[in-house]
Formats: C-alpha cells, structure tokens, sequence
C-alpha cells in the first residue's frame, strides 16, 4: 500500500532537504563560534520547518489513509489514529 502520492513525497523531501542544510549550518555556526542569538533564531527556523512537514504529513494521513479507513468502515481504527496523531500534536 502506497502511504502517499508522488507530489506530496516529492514535497516532504524537498522540504527535509531544506531541513538538513538548516541543520548542517547550525553545525557550522556553532563550530566558528557565531553569535547566540544568530544561532537561536536558526533554531527556530528549522523547528518551523518540522512543524510544516508534520502538517503536511497530518494532512496527507487524514486526507488518505483516515479517509480510506472510514470509507471502509472501520471507524474505531480511525477514532484511534486521529486521537493519536492529536496526543502526539499537542506534545
């Protein structure tokens, strides 16, 4: 069973590739020794940038795979999944 569509993979991997340059960066600033507070903000650069890929993957899971499981009928399966990728969200 395929999870997601190519168009949204392609997304999510275009926007991790983004993430690991982020993170590469913040390795090189932190080795020449750059200012904290230049640091701090590209911290908060790359945590935006993986709450954009859970929400895209959030979309896509109940856009699919939640969608599939209700129309197949197995309701309790999907309560269970959509309460825990909100457990999950709010952590």
């Amino acid at each position: 069973m395929k999870y997601m569509e190519g168009k949204s993979k392609n997304r999510l991997i275009r926007r991790l590739k983004i993430i690991e340059g982020q993170v590469r960066g913040l390795q090189e600033m932190v080795e020449r020794d750059i200012y904290c507070i230049d640091i701090i903000a590209q911290t908060s650069a790359v945590k935006q940038g993986l709450s954009n890929v859970e929400d895209l993957l959030l979309e896509n899971h109940l856009g699919g795979c939640i969608l599939s499981q209700v129309k197949s009928g197995q309701m309790n399966k999907a309560k269970k999944e959509i309460l825990k990728v909100y457990k999950l969200k709010r952590k």
